[in-house]
């Protein structure tokens, strides 16, 4: 039987965005901003050279050439001799990224969402779903994310501990959980997926819930984790000062009445390449290597969450039709890739995503497609996507032009229901590798869709081409489909705030008076 304890604390919860890693362009190579000039003292001495980063450890060597092996052996399958490397984060380089809005847009058309490959242009919401849609489906699965396996094996969820506390000065019920993947097949490899569930005591009924990426183990009351030593961002100039901090998205979340669920991603499938013969795509593949259309991590993650849900709908304190999706940085793109192929999800909070997210992968900003394409990326993508970084290979070269679907179609999967689309400012550390502009072009490029299945949209033109972000904290949040871009770093902290009182407005929830707990 699990264990219960009480713990009162005066608020309880994390920020998963804290916790996130931005673009790596290899596993060990982290872009470094170049050393300033020696200075002499007036002594005429120079001083101690600063110590540089830590050498890489056998473990760290050994997965970085695990990672290079298998990406060569997903070129070899496709035939690419040569890919090109991904531009450098670090604006000295002499390969920078881009940020010139002038070059930004090599390949200015995108694929029409609303037409299509036949040419007939989508004018009902019965076309979309059960033509146009699946069309978009098959092309992100084919050549971008990979496809989910059929014989992917069953989740046999426990709860291994439960906790009574308080998180806001309200009572919660913390429970810890274990989704165990049936390993019969291939028992060398197991999964456990790491998730916990958080919702208030005193709720008169079933409750609307959460699932943010990151964490997974520490219930409320627990001691906060060491040090987590994940890379940071490519170099930017010293952040400004923090604007003053709103509570921690948990305390919102239960304050309003809502529950919490944090899942581990890495217990689903690890972030990197070695990772790929172990973690979910290894137990099917059978610790082999993937073939060019399997699952990349990106979809690793989103069928772990869409697990989690399969959990939620058991869970008599949980609304199961109003379980949302949340995730910052490389967890953004895996909680708007759960979005768009997990239709039981009701809304979706997609925090910095960029490349390989929100951003156009035809825009020429910051990280790029050649990115995502690298060692320390390609293993969020299906193999089918190194052709689109390949520079010389069996059918000649590709770049991002090619792809036969953009950011834009995958925020469209997303419609009729509520999209909220997340970033900071560089000033405090969100990054312009991110492309906040190239991702609010996608946005506005997905609004037809919205509007055609009855959702409002961002309320501007369709004219991608011409539309500016609105100014820094002026939301776009009147519809279904909204935009903010808040004053902090790279977190959605600042917008919980706003989110959650528009997820209640379109989700029909409302703050919960106190009352006898669900049973």
């Amino acid at each position: 039987m699990p264990s219960t304890t009480r713990l009162a604390v005066a608020g309880a919860g994390f920020v998963a965005a804290a916790l996130l890693a931005m673009p790596r362009v290899g596993l060990l190579a982290q872009t470094q901003a170049p050393a300033p000039p020696a200075v002499q003292s007036p002594s005429g001495q120079l001083p101690a050279t600063p110590p540089g980063p830590p050498a890489p450890t056998p473990a760290q060597i050994a997965a970085q050439e695990a990672a290079m092996a298998d990406r060569k052996d997903m070129m070899d399958k496709l035939g690419i001799k040569a890919l090109r490397p991904g531009p450098s984060g670090n604006e000295q380089a002499p390969n920078h990224a881009n940020y010139d809005e002038a070059t930004a847009n090599p390949y200015p058309d995108l694929p029409d969402a609303l037409t299509l490959k036949n040419g007939q242009k989508v004018t009902t919401a019965a076309q979309w779903w059960n033509a146009r849609r699946p069309e978009i489906v098959e092309d992100f699965e084919r050549e971008v994310l990979g496809r989910v396996p059929k014989n992917v094996p069953d989740v046999t969820w426990s709860v291994t501990r439960t906790v009574e506390s308080t998180v806001a000065g309200h009572p919660v019920v913390g429970k810890q959980l274990v989704g165990h993947v049936d390993n019969r097949a291939h028992p060398a490899i197991t999964v456990d997926i790491q998730m916990t569930l958080v919702t208030r005591a005193d709720a008169k009924g079933p409750v609307p819930v959460m699932i943010m990426f990151g964490g997974g183990t520490r219930l409320p009351g627990d001691p906060a984790p060491a040090g987590r030593g994940f890379p940071g961002p490519p170099p930017a100039a010293p952040a400004a000062p923090a604007p003053p901090s709103d509570p921690p998205a948990t305390d919102q979340l239960i304050a309003d009445g809502w529950g919490y669920a944090s899942l581990n991603p890495a217990s689903v499938q690890a972030d990197n390449g070695a990772g790929l013969t172990s973690g979910i795509i290894g137990l099917v593949n059978r610790g082999e290597h993937r073939q060019p259309e399997d699952w990349g991590a990106l979809r690793a993650w989103a069928w772990g969450a869409s697990r989690a849900l399969d959990y939620l709908e058991k869970d008599r304190t949980v609304d199961a039709k109003k379980v949302g999706i949340e995730g910052v940085s490389r967890y953004g793109k895996a909680a708007l890739v759960t979005m768009a192929f997990d239709q039981r999800f009701a809304v979706v909070l997609i925090g910095s995503s960029g490349e390989g997210g929100a951003k156009l992968h035809r825009r020429n900003w910051g990280e790029a497609v050649e990115n995502l394409t690298g060692s320390g990326e390609y293993h969020w993508m299906a193999g089918n996507f190194l052709k689109y970084g390949a520079s010389e290979a069996t059918f000649g070269s590709k770049t991002a032009a090619d792809l036969p679907v953009d950011a834009h179609e995958l925020l469209a999967l997303c419609a009729p229901r509520p999209t909220f689309v997340s970033y900071g400012v560089p000033e405090r550390g969100d990054a312009k590798w991110l492309d906040h502009q190239g991702s609010f072009m996608a946005a506005i490029a997905a609004q037809p869709v919205f509007r055609l299945l009855g959702a409002k949209d961002l309320g501007r033109s369709d004219d991608y081409k011409t539309e500016k972000m609105p100014a820094v904290n002026v939301r776009l949040m009147d519809g279904q489909l909204a935009w903010r871009q808040h004053d902090g770093g790279h977190t959605d902290a600042p917008n919980w705030t706003y989110f959650i009182p528009w997820a209640d407005k379109f989700l029909g929830h409302g703050s919960p008076a106190p009352g006898s707990a669900a049973r």
